[in-house]
């Protein structure tokens, strides 16, 4: 007699059981969409950034060569400017 209750315990705590692991799947399943779609959302920003990080790297570059160009420049120009000093004027009393 022991046993054959054991085992209808063991068979109805089964039975109530399989409704609520039903119903945890749903939930697992819809929260696993959502993650997979948040996760694909993430993945699409990421690349976006990464373009954007090499587009603003290469004009960082652009804007580094040109600055060093522009110091050349202004490197030469004092240099060719700093050998011939005008004369200064000389204001006169009156």
């Amino acid at each position: 007699m022991m046993r054959k209750s054991t085992w209808a315990r063991l068979a109805v705590a089964v039975a109530l059981s399989l409704p609520l692991t039903a119903c945890k799947d749903t939930k697992t399943l819809q929260e696993n969409e959502q993650l997979k779609a948040q996760v694909a959302e993430l993945q699409k920003e990421n690349g976006q950034l990464g373009n954007d990080l090499q587009t603003m790297t290469a004009g960082r570059d652009a804007l580094t060569k040109e600055n060093e160009a522009l110091k050349a420049e202004v490197k030469a120009l004092k240099a060719k400017h700093s050998g011939t000093k005008a004369t200064g004027r000389r204001r006169h009393r009156s």
